[in-house]
């Protein structure tokens, strides 16, 4: 057979320039024939790609007729020789990286995307020979009879499903994977600059020729920022007002911006925004030497903020409708973060979703949900962060799509469940009944989360997920991410028609998270990744190089449910907080979270989340019983003067514990100044508290306690170590205490949630327990903290094992040894 010229091509779809010294390795030898080993290696050369992205190509010389294999390795600056085909071949149960394609014709090309970035979407396309960018249209719709693009009006930003207010529509061509594009040499989108900020919609002809409007899954803006869907409007509710302010982004037109500009403005008033800087301008300042941004895990304390559970008391101008909070409100409230200690924030799922939710219902994952203040905006409170020294670490939501998916993934091309793309489909629609709305539900995939699983088979789809992640890195500077209820693809994809478990699901699950690890990993290496799992599944903290997952470390709710205990009746855990709260003096089963305690380390653990602030329902004895914040489960949810000091006390000592661990210690917002309100998924907005003004008023002596606290870990690491030992654990006494270390640094932490104390001392006696003196540097029960004042004032002798610290009731102390005496 003759040999031909193929150009193979390696895509970032990333604009910052991260790669260099790659090299493109193929199972061919030095004279073009297949070779199955060793692969022969041959260097790549740098181009500017037509969406301005940075990529590689090299030029082989191959038999034709013959099938191939090839990839690539290329370092980065912040690693060497990694591998660059970050995506497995299709084989379920294959974790291979590698490309294949057959030789057929002369001067064939063959591309891999890293990202899909700029691949689909709204993006500049840049020509040889001319100075401005054009704009190029791209929505994938494999089952469509036609596709057009169709314009919006800015000041409603919305399309009724008949076509109403569609100010012009343009053509678009399908190429052979199913995606439309407009068309290249139209003199209409010669210049992205023409198209900044225009709302647009695909006017999709599906495959039994009826007419439906979809926004764009890669949009990076939607318009809308109300909660308003005007086709379907809610019982009860003022009718839409017409304006993109009062309208849900999921049922909004999508809307073209420049990436490569950022607001000069936090709150400019007018859209769309007149000043703006480059990428380069606007993140010059983005840090402070000063205050460096942490980036080993490890270090962190973590808070976890719902921006729009910010904004206390704020209404909307024309209404009187509640408004959620804003970026504004978050960057407002950083200084209390830094006042606390506070170096790294984990905000709930900031992007596209469904209106004035917590964001665990994601409809766009390259769209910032506007009504939070916009794309911009959030680039403003990272920035912010980043100069205060804080790390920002993004939820992210795979799992499951938004539940009303309409105008988004759901059905978007096709009338037929089994050719709904998005969606994981088993068999075929006339394999299940119809229901009452005309769907065949029983083949779509359930898997514990709020949702359908998404369809994980398609490398497409799987490259959505992994390309938003690659953005929220490179153009927003995110330092990590948390992965929600990462056993859902993993461990739990059952059919929806009767329960019956998928492994070929599951496994493609693992597929997915493994690629999306590798590809975060590849783009940067020092990213902290965090899975929400509840499997026990060792592999998800495993590196790859050995067959695990590779995420740094788990958002571990056993943690909570031992240590606090009030959002399932699990007999197998502690429960210690929700048994305390009930005033017996009963024992606890504190062996149980000492058990636990030596389990934190690459943990990230929590005495209060969002899931568990009120959310959580559960039946106990035959009654049903919710969730609630950390100081109304200390006494039993009947907070009242009488009882204030008490919930005080028990919160203050399990706070300490959670913050002492050797995991890495995470709590919901307001927690610090005792937040006392329900945070419901469904009714949030109404159950907001003055975090601030509480800060100054009744929860101020709580306050400091958390600054001691946070302080204290922050200066000992020792107190970070994962060196744990359990020195008692008294379940009658209801006593607790391990001894940590690391180096010379010596501490000993104990816990009590006995009522009455310990006031003529309690004898800790374990071999562990070094002789010498020791020093209290802690402890719950201070009166600058409400406490008691049962306190250690004088240094502590241990002799042969023996110390007898004064123990107050429902407290945490900390005693440090004191070196070389």
């Amino acid at each position: 057979m003759p040999v031909i010229t193929v150009r193979i091509e390696w895509m970032t779809g990333l604009k910052i320039d991260i790669f260099s010294n790659l090299r493109l390795y193929g199972s061919w030898d030095a004279n073009g024939f297949f070779c199955e080993a060793p692969w022969t290696e041959v260097p790549m050369s740098p181009f500017t790609a037509e969406d301005g992205c940075p990529a590689w190509s090299a030029v082989v010389q191959l038999e034709q007729g013959q099938s191939f294999r090839w990839g690539i390795r290329a370092d980065s600056r912040e690693e060497q020789d990694s591998w660059g085909i970050v995506t497995e071949i299709p084989d379920p149960l294959s974790a291979s990286q590698y490309r294949t394609f057959r030789a057929d014709h002369d001067h064939q090309v063959e591309r891999y995307y890293l990202t899909h970035c700029r691949r689909l979407g709204a993006n500049k396309r840049y020509v040889k020979g001319k100075s401005n960018p054009r704009i190029e249209f791209a929505c994938r719709a494999p089952h469509a009879a036609d596709v057009q693009l169709v314009i919006g009006e800015p000041a409603s930003g919305y399309i009724t499903p008949a076509g109403a207010r569609v100010q012009a529509s343009y053509p678009m061509i399908r190429d052979d994977e199913g995606v439309w594009r407009t068309a290249p040499t139209d003199p209409i989108f010669a210049r992205f600059s023409d198209w900044d900020h225009k709302p647009y919609m695909y006017r999709i002809v599906r495959d039994d020729d009826s007419v439906v409007f979809r926004s764009d899954m890669f949009a990076r803006c939607q318009i809308g920022s109300g909660r308003k869907d005007p086709a379907s409007p809610t019982p009860g509710e003022l009718p839409w007002d017409g304006t993109r302010f009062d309208l849900k982004g999921t049922k909004s037109c999508s809307v073209a911006v420049d990436p490569e500009q950022v607001t000069e403005l936090l709150d400019e008033g007018v859209f769309p925004e007149t000043r703006w800087l480059t990428e380069a301008d606007f993140w010059k300042d983005e840090f402070d030497p000063a205050r460096p941004v942490p980036t080993n895990l490890s270090d962190l304390i973590i808070y976890e903020l719902h921006v729009e559970g910010l904004g206390f008391g704020k209404k909307k101008p024309s209404t009187s409708e509640e408004a959620p909070g804003t970026f504004e409100d978050a960057i407002a409230f950083l200084d209390h973060l830094v006042a606390l200690g506070i170096n790294a924030v984990e905000l709930l799922p900031p992007m596209e979703a469904e209106a004035f939710s917590w964001g665990y219902g994601t409809s766009h994952h390259f769209a910032t949900e506007y009504a939070g203040g916009g794309r911009d905006q959030l680039k403003h409170f990272i920035r912010a962060c980043h100069q205060r020294g804080i790390a920002v670490i993004f939820d992210v939501v795979y799992n499951h799509w938004v539940e009303d998916a309409e105008r988004s993934p759901d059905l978007y091309d096709s009338i037929r469940d089994d050719r709904n793309f998005h969606y994981w489909y088993e068999g075929r629609d006339e394999d299940w009944p119809v229901n009452a709305h005309g769907r065949h539900n029983g083949g779509y995939v359930q898997n514990g989360s709020s949702g359908r699983l998404p369809n994980l088979r398609d490398e497409g789809i799987r490259k959505l997920f992994t390309s938003s992640a690659c953005m929220w890195l490179t153009e927003f500077h995110v330092d990590g991410f948390r992965v929600d209820l990462t056993q859902a693809f993993h461990r739990d994809n059952v059919l929806e028609a009767n329960g019956q478990s998928l492994p070929l699901a599951n496994q493609f699950g693992t597929k997915f998270l493994r690629e999306w690890v590798r590809t975060v990993r590849f783009v940067k290496p020092s990213v902290m990744l965090v899975a929400e799992d509840h499997s026990d599944w060792p592999a998800i903290i495993q590196p790859q190089e050995t067959g695990g997952i590779g995420f740094d470390a788990i958002w571990w709710a056993e943690w909570y449910h031992n240590l606090i205990g009030d959002s399932q009746s699990n007999l197998d855990s502690a429960r210690l907080l929700h048994v305390a709260g009930q005033g017996s003096d009963l024992p606890l089963a504190m062996d149980r979270l000492g058990d636990k305690i030596a389990q934190t380390a690459q943990r990230v653990v929590y005495h209060e989340s969002h899931d568990q602030a009120g959310n959580a329902i559960y039946s106990e004895n035959g009654i049903d019983l919710a969730s609630a914040r950390t100081i109304q489960v200390a006494v039993n949810n009947v907070l009242v003067d009488g009882t204030r000091f008490w919930a005080e006390a028990r919160t203050r000592a399990v706070a300490g514990l959670s913050l002492l661990t050797p995991g890495v210690p995470m709590f919901f917002m307001g927690e610090e100044v005792g937040a006392q309100e329900p945070y419901r998924y469904h009714d949030w907005i109404h159950h907001r508290e003055d975090l601030l003004a509480m800060r100054q008023d009744g929860g101020a002596r709580l306050f400091t306690y958390y600054q001691d606290v946070i302080g204290l870990r922050h200066a000992q690491p020792a107190l970070r170590s994962a060196e744990v030992m359990i020195v008692q654990s008294h379940n009658a006494n209801r006593v607790l205490a391990y001894r940590t270390w690391q180096g010379d640094e010596d501490f000993l932490v104990a816990l009590t949630l006995n009522n009455k104390g310990f006031p003529d001392g309690y004898v800790f006696a374990h071999p562990a327990i070094a002789d010498g003196l020791w020093r209290e540097v802690l402890n719950s029960d201070d009166a600058r903290f409400g406490g008691g004042g049962m306190t250690n004032s004088a240094l502590l002798q241990a002799t042969h094992g023996r110390i007898n610290p004064r123990l107050p009731a429902n407290a945490i102390i900390v005693l440090q040894r004191e070196t070389g005496r």
